[in-house]
């Protein structure tokens, strides 16, 4: 069975609805780390050898986040930027997450509708995640077609549900 390291970044998480169902769904899983980067670094001090070690522990890596200002938010831009050096992840020497699977698992406020060429964002999800995608290709990573909960503001309760229960099912297959 595969590791998966799940690098969750959501800095009010507590008011994420979707976010509470999609972790619950998985924190505590065989096999899944699941790693709160706000939680464990709220002064923004990231350790930069432990995050490596985990990295280097793990098989399947998952940047779970919102979608901000479409991107990420800024602890995870700073983890990638800091823990994603020069020969050791991307370079001539840099070949420590050579052939591990990374994707991104993002919520939403928007719609599919609005994240499309006619729609208000002008592109798609997968536009907008082409530096992940790069990122991981720098990196000899093998990029996985992402896992996305959007228009999450409009969701019931049971629709969440129905999604906690997919992610939980997607991780199921990236560990087999």
């Amino acid at each position: 069975m595969k590791k998966v390291l799940v690098l969750f970044a959501h800095p009010k998480y507590e008011k994420s609805r979707a976010n509470m169902v999609l972790v619950n769904h998985i924190k505590g899983k065989e096999g899944v780390t699941f790693h709160d980067l706000y939680e464990k670094y709220p002064d923004f001090h990231i350790d930069v050898p432990f995050e490596k070690k985990l990295l280097e522990e793990h098989d399947v890596i998952i940047w779970h986040h919102p979608m901000y200002w479409y991107s990420c938010p800024p602890l995870l831009k700073q983890w990638i930027d800091m823990v994603l050096e020069f020969n050791w992840a991307y370079g001539p020497n840099g070949t420590a997450l050579s052939s591990k699977i990374c994707l991104n698992a993002i919520t939403t406020g928007g719609s599919k509708e609005l994240y499309c060429t006619q729609g208000t964002n002008s592109y798609t999800i997968t536009e907008f995640l082409r530096p992940f995608e790069q990122t991981a290709n720098l990196c000899l990573m093998n990029y996985h077609k992402p896992f996305t909960v959007m228009g999450t503001y409009r969701l019931t309760d049971d629709e969440l549900e129905v999604y906690g229960a997919q992610y939980s099912s997607f991780i199921d297959e990236l560990q087999t």
